[in-house]
């Protein structure tokens, strides 16, 4: 039997419904609570690497991600004049047999993991978040009502209800940059992800999602930017991708709608080990966040999700030991995912060239293992 029966998970995300899938499929009685009022009400695009789609397989939604995604196995490098400058394989650290790297709109994706777990029995509601929580698993929810579970998982993401109701300080940090994003048509001259680096900005770059969708981004030094509008959104995004020749001049084009721009600034934390107290653990952002330079942020959140429950599914009984366990398996990769992000935003911010591709090796070769 597994060692928990009944399971709280907060955040329908990547980590907590990955999470709701491989417990309630088989047999846990999973009650999965989101804040927001649907799975998949916002977000762009997302970019998947090989280890993120070997645990996607695992939660028997490969063939449905691999139709609504593109795949591709290989990286581009462009001068800010579109010149390609390098190309090269991309490492598949989710094994041979996957590709490399995969990229799909986020909502659709997370309609994917939603529906699976409906499927699997997870009851999911939405609109609702807990307001008072012990660590042996009593939960006040902000519709009133109460609950007791045998675990809470805290999948709830970098500003974590959960993490907050515990008395965690996570030490959430601005790294000194922030992202535009947009989401919009793919260009046939758009088949993989190509990264540019100098220009107007630190990084521009795109990623196909789908036969006839892409999300594009430009990374630039943070700035308070919440006071313009949607059109002044849009217009400081291509005003900034003007930099930018190639693919980029076919993309500039498509960028017409002020409703598909977003900017947010890359943030980041660890939390100090453990990450539980008493039944009640955190998982993907809520634990570890990272920005988006290495696009691994969406693989950690799943793997978080298969060893916790790998753990749960094989024991007998929840006790301290096993969730200081998850901590053990999950810290050192996570911590060294996180750190090498933030180490590529640095040199960056410093106008240090650095090892970029040793870096980026060393993190392929770490995370091609199973978690």
């Amino acid at each position: 039997m597994p060692a928990v029966n009944t399971v709280l998970v907060v955040g329908a995300g990547l980590a907590g419904t990955g999470t709701a899938i491989l417990l309630a499929s088989r047999g846990v009685a999973v009650d999965l609570v989101e804040t927001r009022p649907a799975i998949g009400a916002g977000g762009s695009g997302i970019t998947l690497q090989g280890n993120a789609l070997r645990v996607l397989r695992d939660l028997g939604v490969w063939p449905a991600v691999r139709a609504g995604g593109y795949c591709f196995d290989s990286l581009g490098l462009r001068a800010p004049d579109g010149t390609l400058l390098a190309e090269f394989p991309d490492a598949r650290t989710g094994g041979p047999d996957l590709p490399a790297t995969l990229g799909m709109p986020r909502p659709a994706l997370a309609r994917v993991l939603g529906d699976r777990a409906r499927e699997a029995g997870a009851k999911i509601r939405f609109g609702l978040s807990p307001t008072e929580l012990t660590e042996d698993g009593d939960v006040t929810f902000s519709d009133g009502s109460t609950g007791r579970y045998d675990l809470v998982v805290g999948a709830d993401g970098i500003r974590s209800a959960t993490r907050g109701l515990l008395g965690i300080d996570a030490r959430t940090r601005a790294t000194g940059m922030g992202i535009w994003r947009a989401f919009g048509p793919r260009p046939a001259s758009v088949t993989r992800t190509d990264l540019c680096y100098g220009g107007p900005c630190y990084i521009a770059g795109y990623c196909p999602t789908g036969e006839d969708s892409l999300y594009a981004y430009v990374v630039e030094k943070a700035r308070n930017r919440s006071f313009l509008t949607p059109e002044q959104r849009l217009a400081t995004l291509r005003d900034l991708a003007a930099g930018y020749h190639g693919p980029w001049d076919e993309i500039r084009e498509t960028l017409v709608d002020p409703a598909r721009v977003n900017y947010t600034w890359f943030e980041t934390h660890v939390v100090p080990p453990p990450w539980h107290r008493g039944r009640v653990v955190l998982i993907g952002d809520a634990a570890h966040a990272c920005p988006p330079t290495l696009a691994q942020g969406g693989a950690q959140a799943l793997e978080d999700a298969a060893v916790l429950a790998e753990l749960l599914l094989a024991a007998d009984a929840l006790d301290d030991d096993l969730l200081a366990a998850f901590t053990a398996r999950r810290y050192g990769r996570a911590r060294a995912v996180v750190d090498a992000s933030n180490q590529l935003g640095q040199w960056l911010l410093d106008g240090d060239r650095g090892d970029v591709p040793g870096l980026m090796r060393e993190i392929a070769t770490l995370v091609t293992p199973p978690a």
